[in-house]
């Protein structure tokens, strides 16, 4: 087996030099360092290392470089997830502390004990996501935050920058969602939120628990609203902010541990995974891998 790759995204909001010299003085078998250039390089990298026979894969990024490395790896190949973002959805789902090298001294010690956590990934015409997906609403609210362009360090907008435009968003359409696509074999809604595990996402230090149901070892979850108009914002946001509700919720789409969900829009929808704008789609595939990868934890 190879030495030890550690891929890193310096800009993600969470990476400076003197982190990266931290979690790697904390990983076993001194890793090589590869920085990330720009979009799509840590897919590359991770090809790369893998090509080479590198014994582990450790990634100190935000959510965005976690996904690009999921979809740069194809077997059990043991990963493991140093949080480097600003939310970091992934690491933080998997339990992960949210201090980078306090994580990296938790995975040191999984390599260590030789213990490991096989979950499953979810797909999106064709592109891997770790923990969500997304049709319509979240997917717009993505795009809108990268419409706010980097800070002149290269970094994203943080929470804040997300819980502002979904104000935004919210108030710009009066708080009104009319029916927009169709779920297969389900009917109509709004927009539909795709998970893989549970928290959905984090705003802040408060989960958002929009599947309560999902789990990392188990197939895929749906929440659909049928549509969303005044008072229904705030039945929602109950459901997510107390993890309860959706399952019974006459006014939602709900689907638990499913492989498989096609969606087929009215017009062309954005489309996000693990919080990266896939640009606009006129339909959605979304197909479970089960027991995919393997994680350090």
């Amino acid at each position: 087996m190879g030495r030890s790759v550690l891929i890193v995204n310096p800009f993600a909001s969470g990476v400076t030099s003197e982190r990266i010299r931290l979690v790697r003085e904390a990983l076993p078998g001194d890793p090589d360092v590869r920085v990330t250039e720009g979009p799509g390089h840590a897919t590359e990298l991770a090809r790369e290392a893998l090509a080479e026979g590198a014994g582990v894969l450790y990634v100190f990024s935000g959510d965005g470089g976690f996904n690009e490395v999921l979809n740069g790896v194809r077997d059990s190949q043991p990963l493991g997830l140093l949080p480097g973002g600003g939310t970091n959805v992934m690491a933080r789902a998997l339990g992960l502390s949210r201090d980078p090298e306090a994580a990296a001294r938790e995975v040191a010690d999984a390599l260590a004990a030789g213990t490991t956590r096989t979950i499953s990934v979810g797909r999106v015409n064709g592109r891997r996501f770790g923990f969500n997906a997304g049709v319509g609403f979240d997917a717009e609210l993505v795009r809108r935050v990268d419409a706010l362009g980097r800070r002149e360090d290269g970094r994203r907008p943080g929470d804040r920058a997300f819980i502002a435009a979904a104000t935004r968003l919210v108030a710009g359409r009066h708080a009104r969602f009319e029916p927009a696509l169709e779920v297969q074999g389900l009917g109509r809604a709004a927009f539909a939120l795709v998970a893989n595990c549970d928290p959905y996402s984090y705003a802040g230090r408060f989960a958002l628990h929009v599947a309560p149901e999902a789990r990392f070892e188990l197939g895929l979850d749906l929440v659909a609203p049928r549509e969303v108009r005044g008072a229904a914002i705030a039945r929602l946001l109950g459901y997510v902010v107390g993890g309860r509700g959706q399952k019974r919720a006459v006014d939602v789409l709900y689907e638990h541990d499913v492989d498989r969900i096609e969606i087929v829009c009215d017009r062309p929808l954005p489309l996000q995974a693990d919080g990266e704008d896939l640009g606009d789609v006129e339909s959605a595939v979304f197909e479970a891998e089960r027991g995919a990868v393997s994680v350090l934890i």
